[in-house]
């Protein structure tokens, strides 16, 4: 256990913990004295994420799709089985859909929406009942809200809603003492993103950081916890851009020509 134990006696939902920033969240947290609730889709995955956590009693592995309302509700009873109340949620759990708009299938788009926002909605929703009165809700955005991305089309509309929901749940929950707010990465080195980006064009998209490098996701996971704990007891309704400058400033060196007399 780290040095911070900011959660200690808390239990955490993570959705999507299976690998990137949600296995590196539930490890923080962990670390922080946290017992956590991981959750994946995939059996063999999630328990070899468990065994990579090695988080003994304070670790508990759920399989359940987040697009699922029948596996949410039955996550929901597990939790309540096993701990009966929630101090923080990550709604992590995503998938990433790029492609021409004009060859995104409604097949793609109700896929997505499943997921990434459907998903998100119901899970906040069924967790609500099981929310300590200080609890913090964190939900994954993306940075593609905030800048358009051309092959982006669907899943930036589907991290746009997140967003949206994360503010109109801040005001709804408020008055209940329950935090919301959301995280919107950017260029994290996961194994989504590995498979998303060819290695070749990894550079390219590194010129474009004003920080110079793919973030990593001990790096979010750093922010998650922040959000989620009573440092940012003050913090609601609000977005934290994780991105290494890639919105907000002009990435390589730039000279200005001086005028001369």
């Amino acid at each position: 256990m780290t040095q911070n134990s900011r959660f200690n006696d808390k239990v955490a939902l993570i959705t999507g913990g299976t690998s990137g920033m949600g296995l590196a969240t539930a490890r923080r947290l962990l670390d922080e004295g946290a017992s956590v609730v991981v959750t994946g889709r995939d059996r063999a995955r999630l328990d070899a994420a468990a065994k990579e956590l090695d988080g003994g009693d304070r670790l508990l592995a759920v399989r359940a799709d987040a697009a699922s309302l029948p596996d949410l509700d039955a996550l929901m009873e597990t939790v309540r089985d096993r701990h009966g109340r929630l101090d923080a949620v990550f709604a992590n759990a995503g998938i990433g859909m790029f492609g021409p708009a004009a060859e995104m299938t409604e097949a793609d788009f109700d896929h997505a929406v499943d997921v990434n926002f459907k998903g998100v909605f119901f899970t906040v929703q069924k967790a609500l009942p099981l929310l300590a009165a200080d609890a913090a809700v964190v939900i994954n955005a993306s940075w593609t809200m905030h800048r358009g991305l051309p092959i982006g089309s669907v899943y930036s509309a589907t991290k746009a809603a997140v967003q949206s929901l994360t503010r109109t749940l801040a005001a709804e929950f408020g008055p209940k003492g329950i935090r919301v707010n959301s995280v919107s990465p950017g260029y994290i080195d996961t194994p989504m993103f590995r498979g998303a980006v060819p290695e070749d064009e990894t550079d390219a998209l590194r010129a474009q950081v004003a920080s110079g490098r793919i973030g990593t996701s001990e790096e979010l996971a750093g922010v998650v916890a922040f959000l989620a704990s009573a440092d940012a007891g003050y913090v609601n309704g609000q977005d934290l851009i994780v991105d290494g400058g890639l919105v907000a400033a002009v990435a390589g060196p730039y000279r200005l020509a001086t005028a001369q007399d």
